[in-house]
């Protein structure tokens, strides 16, 4: 320290002043970007084969589709950092593509080969709340920094198992973290002791929450596809303003959460018994 004293004297005030804020500087300095985006994609065995199959490509292709990449090189910074996760049961989340930049079409086809052959996982139970839970560690770990943090969760039921939902929902939204809710209600007499018929309803109040929050149910898988497409644009691009149904798509609000029974989900599956308790 003493040699160290005696060099900055002997260079004079501002190369104190140069060599303080070189010392000073971090490391390494985190990447800006528009968006901070998880996309938690349920892959709870309520869901067929085929219906997986067809969630992954409808994420592949709206991922690569010229709206969502437009809408990122509009951005401030030209560019996102993507991650897209699997979730089911609330020890079961698979990281298919870890924290990704996507600022090209050429980036956006690398992010789509890595889903196209990432691992194929299935698990039992839906915990939407353990899904929530990993996104939160996903960006506690992310190396990018950004004015936005989104999740994007879909999924075709309601909580069954692991933390209450609205609960873990609630902590997220206090970070600044946004919660958008893509339900999937097109098969709803698959599993039906377990699934609920007003799922949207569910994902609006219980799942959904932060600034601009919205919620856009599918009831064809048909529109699977377009759907994602369309909330990639609305996350991507909309800056807290969500415009209003358009192309047959609906896109609900996320408003003053009214009164609703949030633990639905874990009464129905405790239902199989004689075991519940209304006091947990």
């Amino acid at each position: 320290m003493v040699a160290l004293n005696g060099l900055l004297r002997s260079f004079g005030t501002g190369a104190v002043i140069a060599l303080t804020g070189v010392l000073a500087a971090p490391a390494s300095a985190q990447e800006v970007v528009d968006v901070e985006l998880v996309l938690a994609v349920d892959i709870s065995l309520s869901m067929s084969q085929k219906e997986l199959e067809i969630q992954r490509d409808g994420y592949i292709a709206a991922i690569t589709s010229a709206p969502v990449i437009d809408a990122i090189r509009d951005g401030i910074h030209g560019k996102i950092a993507l991650s897209y996760m699997e979730w089911a049961g609330d020890q079961s989340q698979y990281v298919i593509v870890p924290w990704t930049v996507i600022a090209s079409h050429e980036d956006a086809e690398r992010v789509a080969e890595m889903i196209r052959t990432g691992e194929h996982n299935r698990a039992r139970r839906t915990s939407i709340s353990g899904g929530l839970r990993f996104a939160s560690d996903l960006f506690a770990e992310s190396s990018f920094r950004s004015l936005k943090r989104v999740v994007d969760v879909s999924g075709d039921g309601p909580n069954n198992q692991g933390e209450w939902v609205n609960v873990v929902r609630d902590e997220l939204v206090s970070r600044g973290i946004v919660i958008n809710g893509l339900p999937i209600m097109a098969d709803f007499e698959y599993m039906a002791a377990f699934n609920i018929p007003d799922l949207d309803v569910y994902y609006e109040k219980c799942v959904t929450g932060g600034p601009g929050s919205f919620v856009i149910p599918v009831h064809d898988w048909t529109f699977f596809p377009e759907a994602v497409r369309r909330k990639l644009v609305l996350e991507i691009a909309s800056n807290g303003y969500v415009p209003q149904q358009s192309g047959g798509l609906p896109v609900v609000l996320v408003a003053e959460q009214a009164a609703y029974d949030c633990q639905v989900g874990e009464k129905r599956w405790r239902g199989r018994t004689q075991f519940w308790d209304e006091t947990r």
